[in-house]
């Protein structure tokens, strides 16, 4: 009869602590292979590389196009005015050209690197009205 109770005895929480580690550990070894599996897949396959090039080159003209890249060579006074000035002008012509995201790009390039952004703000404001 002892024995018949001890069957019908409930489940103790170190008993179910040991149960939910192990499903645990289950799961995150499944998770892993089937990480490493599909890695490896991806990685062999023959056009991996080919699109991994086409995507950093994307990437890269995505940069350059927002002239950013250009940034990090301003170190010195002369090329940071230099680089205002041709992103003002060049800002100027396409948005009388009625480009005007491309033309808002350089204008904010220019304020990026400007020392006094508040003053050329106040300066653009009375000189755009004629462009809208």
């Amino acid at each position: 009869m002892s024995e018949d109770l001890q069957l019908l005895r409930p489940v103790g929480p170190k008993m179910v602590g040991q149960n939910s580690d192990i499903a645990v550990g289950i799961c995150s070894s499944l998770f892993i292979r089937y990480h490493i599996y599909f890695d490896c897949k991806r990685r062999s396959d023959p056009n991996f590389k080919n699109r991994l090039q086409e995507r950093r080159k994307k990437q890269k003209l995505a940069k350059e196009r927002t002239g950013l890249s250009k940034l990090h060579y301003l170190k010195d006074a002369e090329a940071v005015q230099k680089f205002f000035l041709e992103e003002i002008q060049l800002g100027e012509e396409l948005l009388a050209q009625s480009e005007y995201e491309k033309g808002v790009d350089n204008l904010k390039n220019a304020i990026v690197v400007c020392a006094q952004p508040q003053q050329l703000l106040q300066d653009s404001s009375s000189t755009s009205s004629r462009c809208f």
